[in-house]
């Protein structure tokens, strides 16, 4: 079972470099002035870190990649918060930044969490739950998980249990089919309870019985359905979905549907900082 797992995961990652990732485009417009009180915050979206001199693509940075933004985030006065600050209201620093993770690669804890540690970073990290259940090499254990949870660096947060289109699809995103949470054409209520809804309440459970209830859901592809989200939000105070360029959160509009911006080795990050405003 396991090394099936292993075979899956591997397939699912280097799909993942060929498809690209579709995200929720009706967040993607010209970033709104920042409101009074300074309500904006932006959510950075990393996925697996490799060792310096592997190949990268969309989806990956380097080592030293991440130690670079971590280092360069410190050096010029960001602080990182979680989403369980937002969740109780906490007013937000001065120059806040969110780091988000999603998947549950392995190396979020082998190659980010130490940096995490070495420069007292806080970030989420949004697993696909089946994977730590059905652990592999590739993916994250649930010790792995409660270790960073208990440094309080780290939150756990959900990416679905296995709705991330882990079928034949791989995990890679089909653009003539249902992806994520989507309903498919046609679907009765019932299909769509358990393939999505349970699926989803499934994530909170398991998160909940192995590290702790969690407060943060990472739309898979950045693709929202109105008949999941009422569950969602009831679940998870705080969702993020992504943007086709990047754009702050402005969270004087709640804290549901947040974009994020995604960071890849093809532009650093004090830049797409400045795009994002």
């Amino acid at each position: 079972m396991r090394r099936h797992v292993k075979f899956f995961i591997l397939i699912f990652a280097a799909l993942l470099a060929v498809s690209g990732v579709l995200v929720y485009g009706e967040l993607c417009g010209d970033p709104a002035p920042a409101p009074a009180g300074g309500s904006r915050l932006p959510i950075l979206m990393y996925h697996h870190v490799v060792p310096d001199g592997e190949d990268c693509n969309d989806m990956t940075v380097s080592a030293s990649r991440l130690e670079t933004d971590l280092q360069w985030l410190s050096e010029h006065g960001y602080h990182t918060v979680l989403p369980s600050e937002l969740a109780a209201g906490i007013p937000l620093p001065a120059n806040p930044v969110m780091i988000t993770f999603d998947d549950g690669y392995r190396s979020n804890y082998e190659l980010a969490y130490p940096l995490f540690q070495k420069y007292q970073a806080k970030a989420v990290i949004s697993v696909i739950v089946y994977l730590p259940d059905c652990w592999a090499e590739s993916s994250l254990s649930w010790d792995m998980c409660r270790e960073m949870a208990a440094s309080g660096l780290v939150e756990i947060g959900s990416h679905t249990f296995q709705c991330h289109n882990m079928d034949e699809r791989y995990g890679c995103f089909t653009p003539d089919r249902a992806n994520g949470v989507e309903r498919k054409p046609g679907e009765s209520d019932a299909d769509f309870q358990t393939r999505v809804l349970d699926d989803i309440q499934k994530s909170y459970d398991r998160i909940t019985e192995e590290v702790a209830a969690p407060t943060f859901f990472a739309y898979p592809f950045g693709r929202t359905d109105p008949d999941a989200d009422a569950l969602i939000q009831t679940l998870f105070p705080v969702t993020v979905v992504t943007s086709l360029k990047p754009v702050s959160a402005d969270l004087s509009g709640g804290l549901y549907a947040l974009p994020r911006i995604t960071v890849s080795m093809d532009e650093s990050l004090s830049r797409l900082l400045k795009k994002a405003g």
